[in-house]
Order: structure tokens, then sequence, then C-alpha cells
């Protein structure tokens, strides 16, 4: 499967009242695998970036004067991206970005050319309820290095994403590959037979336990008192 790490950056955070894509980074992903093919764009926004986006990404405005505008970089955009899936950390800003881009030049919006969209942000709070999911956030937590991370650019955003999916999602394939190897001899057709696959079973010890009581009353308190188990407790 091929996927594309993507990120942008712009002249402010509304792209319907005006703001403007500046930078695009991608970074291609081929079967879990990074093959080094990258795209990297700077893009005239033909407006000056508003100053709290010059603080994040510190692109001045003179340095894009003589860049490219989008409509002279949107063909190279598009086929990069083409059929493949889009990993994109808080995808709705990016994808709605470069909607806003595409419309303007009468191009259909990004969905048409590409497989699918997985949102790393939508991921990250599913895995860590209550817990800042910001990138810099997922670097700390997943021991990705973003110290040359000063300010956002979308290039090294997209490479540091690569990264930190990765690390959410290490062992998935590997686990897949291993239970299809244990019970190989007795596929018959396409459908494989688990019926003789023993899986052991770990009792958690009390360190564990313990931990795990802990888990669950932050993923609790971080719900307002919403969750299933805490209302299960107070009606027995």
């Amino acid at each position: 499967m091929r996927q594309v790490f993507l990120d942008t950056e712009t002249t402010g955070l509304f792209a319907e009242q005006g703001d403007r894509v500046i930078e695009i980074g991608c970074v291609e992903w081929v079967n879990r695998k990074l093959t080094g093919n990258k795209l990297h764009l700077y893009v005239n926004p033909e407006r000056d970036s508003h100053e709290d986006a010059l603080r994040v990404h510190g692109i001045s405005n003179d340095f894009l004067r003589d860049k490219p505008k989008f409509a002279q970089v949107a063909d190279e955009l598009l086929a990069f991206v083409q059929g493949a899936e889009l990993i994109i950390h808080n995808a709705p800003f990016d994808i709605g970005f470069l909607n806003r881009e595409l419309s303007l030049l009468g191009k259909p919006p990004l969905h048409t050319c590409v497989s699918g969209v997985i949102d790393t942000l939508l991921m990250a709070k599913e895995m860590f309820p209550g817990k800042r999911n910001s990138l810099d956030a997922l670097c700390a937590r997943l021991e990705v290095d973003n110290s040359g991370r000063q300010l956002h650019g979308a290039l090294l955003d997209a490479e540091l994403l690569a990264e930190v999916y990765i690390n959410m999602t290490r062992g998935q394939d590997a686990l897949l590959m291993d239970s299809r190897s244990d019970v190989s001899t007795q596929a018959t057709g396409s459908q494989v037979d688990f019926s003789a696959l023993v899986l052991p079973v770990l009792a958690a010890n009390e360190l564990e336990l313990q931990a795990h009581a802990k888990v669950l009353v932050e993923i609790d308190k971080a719900s307002a008192g919403k969750t299933v188990w805490a209302r299960a407790e107070s009606t027995v």
C-alpha cells in the first residue's frame, strides 16, 4: 500500500477567511517502509502571514515573494499524492486549506484523487485519552527525536509524523504475520483455520493490577465520570 505523510504551513488559521497555503511537505511510505521519495514546496500566498502564524513557522513574507503560486504547483502536488492514502495530523485543517486552494483553480477536492485519509490526531486521542496529543507531545511520548524542530516546517513535520505513526502502529503487521505462520499448514483456499491456535493466558500481577486501576481512574476523570465502569460501580 502506498501512503503519503502530508503537512502544510499557512498564513493563518482560517482558509474560508482568505488565509492561504505557504508550504507543503510530503513523505512517501510503501508497505510500511519509507522510500526516500519526498515533495517539498514553498508557495507564494499572494498575501502576508498573520503575526501569530509567523511566530509558528518563521517563514517571512519576503522569502515567499519569488516563490511559485499554488496554481503553478497544484499539478505537481496532485501527481505526488495520486492514489495514495494520506496520513495527516489534524487532517481537517490541512485538507480544508488544500481543498480551498484547489477550488480557487476550479479543481475538484483532494479526496477525488486519493484513496483515503488517516487522521493521526484522532488516533492519538483514542490511544492516549485525556493527554496532550500535539505532534511535539507525541514525539516526547513515543521517543521520537524532534530536537531540530525549533519552528514548524511542513517537510520536517511530515517526517516526524512518519516516525510517530510508525511507533503508534508498531507490531500490528508482525502480529498478523506471526499468527499466519503458526497456522499456515492448515490453510484451505483463501481461509485460515485458527481452531488449533492455542494462546497462552498470562494473569496480571499485583503491580500490574494497581497500574491498570490507576489508568481507569485517570480515564474516568478525563471523561468527567462518564465511563461505563464508573456508572456500573455506582449502581452496585
